[in-house]
């Protein structure tokens, strides 16, 4: 098989830096850390809580959801389309089972968490992206969000910055729901690590969502990350995982990593 057909059978090519994202397990739990911030100020937010798998259970649905991404973004091309095309359906049960359409710009908004703290995580853990990758790391999404059928997306990653930005301003609320998911976010971690979750959202969030959800303006997280080469260089990233994250966790964390 020649090169050219051996990278068309993946949905994401193997020396993309989609792959390198979302393989490391410390990034993409950067990713949701920044995402649940984001979700809870979304003002779509009331479809979650109408399912209520979210607000039942939020470490759990971010597993869910990481395993949509991952098996998207490290499967060949069929079965990347099969899991867009069942994401779609999901989506589509909902919606006939609440009786109206989730909004295009709410499937938008989503697409767009998971661009921006793809890059905005791996900039904190690692470096900012190149702009190859970004354009790469855009361009993957955006055929996700085609084979979801979401209307009106940019073609571009320098539109994309635009419309992000636009959608920011324009679909973001402090509400009820807001309080509720974050209250379940404390229960579900403890204090101390819902003060750490709170602290890596402060580094990872646009500004807009920092101000909405009233983030520590100097977090003391910001002080530690440099440590976070150290450790890994040490050995000691599974000791750091075991001791800031639910033990209960631990295995399907660890299993997030691809390259490990």
């Amino acid at each position: 098989m020649s090169t050219t057909n051996n990278m068309e059978r993946y949905f994401v090519r193997p020396d993309s830096i989609v792959r390198q994202i979302w393989g490391d397990a410390d990034v993409v739990l950067l990713i949701f850390a920044g995402s649940a911030a984001e979700f809870a100020l979304n003002r779509a937010v009331d479809w979650l809580f109408y399912t209520g798998r979210l607000p039942a259970d939020p470490i759990g649905r971010l597993f869910s959801t990481v395993q949509y991404a991952q098996a998207i973004v490290f499967a060949d091309t069929t079965h990347a389309h099969h899991t867009v095309s069942r994401m779609s359906a999901i989506h589509a049960g909902v919606e006939k089972n609440r009786g109206y359409s989730i909004p295009d710009w709410a499937y938008r908004d989503v697409l767009y968490m998971l661009i921006d703290y793809s890059e905005r995580a791996f900039r904190l853990l690692h470096r900012p992206l190149t702009p190859a990758e970004q354009q790469d790391l855009f361009y993957t999404f955006y055929q996700v969000g085609k084979g979801m059928n979401i209307p009106d997306l940019p073609t571009r990653y320098a539109d994309w910055t635009i419309d992000r930005q636009k959608h920011l301003q324009q679909d973001l609320e402090h509400s009820a729901y807001t309080d509720q998911l974050f209250l379940r976010y404390r229960e579900e971690l403890g204090d101390w690590r819902y003060n750490l979750l709170r602290q890596a959202q402060a580094l990872l969030v646009p500004q807009r969502v920092h101000h909405l959800l009233h983030l520590p303006q100097k977090p003391l997280l910001s002080y530690t990350i440099g440590l976070y080469g150290i450790l890994n260089g040490l050995g000691l990233r599974k000791w750091v995982q075991r001791a800031l994250l639910p033990t209960e966790y631990l295995a399907q964390i660890q299993a997030l990593d691809k390259f490990s």
